[in-house]
């Protein structure tokens, strides 16, 4: 399970709540429970990859003799926390994904 495009930083996902027709979302799978696993793990995917960067970035800033005043002065690493506080929620990257055909998948038990 890919996706076509790993650029999480500039979704085009609706930043509110957006109400979903269910009928939407099985038409290409022809099963909504099918749909939805899928939509879930591509959403695991990219919380994953999200955090993993996240950390990478804050570790930049890690020091083995971190005294109070450092941790809170720090201006780029609140910065860098506040842009991915903003993103947009990993179900929501996945689902728009899946509706717009950015998301490879495959049911090894139909294609035998």
């Amino acid at each position: 399970m890919n996706a076509n495009n790993n650029n999480v930083n500039k979704p085009a996902v609706a930043s509110s709540t957006v109400t979903r027709d269910l009928r939407e979302l099985d038409v290409k799978t022809d099963n909504i429970y099918e749909s939805l696993v899928i939509m879930s793990k591509r959403a695991n995917q990219i919380s994953n990859n999200v955090k993993e960067e996240l950390h990478q970035k804050l570790s930049e800033f890690a020091s083995s003799n971190d005294n109070l005043e450092e941790v809170f002065e720090n201006r780029e690493q609140i910065e860098i926390s506040k842009y991915y506080e903003k993103l947009p929620k990993p179900s929501l990257v996945a689902i728009q994904e899946f509706l717009d055909d950015k998301v490879y998948y495959r049911n090894p038990a139909i294609e035998q």
